[in-house]
Formats: C-alpha cells, structure tokens, sequence
C-alpha cells in the first residue's frame, strides 16, 4: 500500500523510478552480475550508485510542494551512503519501500497544508505561511480576542515525531503557556497538523480567557 514509485526504465545499464507526479527520480545503476547468486530468478546484480534528483521548480511551485520536496531529500541525505546499504539488487526492495514511506507521509502533510490554506477559516486560521521547513500559523479569534502566532520546525520524521514549536502573542493571553498545554494532548500521528489546528479551536478560540 505504500508503492509510491513507478518503474520508467529497467535495464542491463540501470534502473530509474519516479516519485511525486514525475517530480523525482531515482537512478539505480548497476554493476556486474554476481556469480552463483540471484534475485527474481534471475542473476543478481551489484549496485554501483543510487542518485536521486529533484525536478520541482521551486520558483512555479507552490511552497506546500517546496516543503515536501525539502524533507523528503532531508531524509535521503540523512541516511548517508545509499549505496553502501544498497550494494547488489536483493536490497533494492527495501530502499524502495523506505523512500516510499517517507514519501507518503510527506505527501500527506503537502495535503494537510493545502487543506488549511484553504479551509483554516473554518478555525479561526488567518495565515498559513511555509518557509523552508517551518511553518507559521496565525490565529485571530475576535470571540476569544487573541491573535498569535504558532510556528511548527518540520522534519522528514513528521508525523511520527511531534515537532518543536514556538509561540508568538499579538493580542490577548493566549501565549506558550497555554498553547503547549494544548498541543500535550496531541499525539504524534496521522495528520497530527489538522489535529492541532482544531484542537487549538476547540480549547482556546471558542470565548474569552
């Protein structure tokens, strides 16, 4: 259920697989088949590399899209050398499977951004602002007069690691106090950001502190 690749090439050379709507890739290039020994039945290959490439115009796309790609990489990155954990053809299925996961889930959060952009209204969310990896949701609620800022710090673990966070007041009481009593009641987990923001309605927006 988590196949987030698609197979564009196969080849004695290499193999390339596309992510995200042809907005990554991945090329596998091999190396010599390796004696006595096989994979799908046929003989197996040796990896030589593992590149990874990112197509997304940053300057056309939207920033949700900017963030997802950002994290994904960060994940790539923080594993080092793929190769060195991909060296023959037998280890490919579980590259492919942890790209994917991470993958999903930051797909997830792209939809999660999206939807609030959209809908925040709803609660009480006047901005949804993406820089790098943060984001900043602003709140303005004249029923509870407060308006501050929340700003979440994202990381490729999202949404299995609740993020750090920091709180900025404009008007009214609501403050790092108050909001992190909130968030404590949050788990980490499955569209953990639209938890937050209607737990944030629910408990602190509705009437006067």
């Amino acid at each position: 259920s988590f196949t987030e690749w698609e197979l564009m090439e196969w080849s004695e050379q290499q193999a390339v697989f596309n992510f995200l709507y042809d907005s990554m890739t991945l090329t596998v290039v091999f190396g010599p088949p390796i004696a006595d020994e096989f994979f799908a039945a046929r003989p197996s290959r040796s990896i030589l590399s593992l590149d990874f490439e990112s197509f997304l115009d940053e300057e056309q796309a939207p920033p949700s899209s900017c963030l997802v790609h950002k994290l994904i990489f960060q994940f790539i990155e923080s594993r080092g050398c793929w190769q060195k954990k991909c060296p023959k053809l037998c280890y490919l299925p579980q590259a492919l499977l942890d790209i994917s996961l991470v993958v999903n889930r930051c797909k997830i959060l792209g939809e999660e951004l999206e939807f609030l952009q959209r809908w925040g209204a709803k609660f009480q969310l006047l901005e949804t602002d993406i820089k790098d990896t943060e984001v900043k949701l602003l709140f303005s609620s004249s029923v509870a007069f407060a308006k501050f800022e929340l700003t979440l710090a994202l990381s490729h673990d999202y949404p299995s690691a609740v993020p750090p966070f920091r709180v900025q007041t404009h008007i009214g009481n609501i403050g790092e106090k108050e909001i992190a009593a909130v968030l404590s009641r949050v788990p980490a987990g499955h569209h953990y950001l639209r938890r937050t923001v209607t737990s944030i309605h629910q408990n602190l927006l509705q009437g006067p502190r």
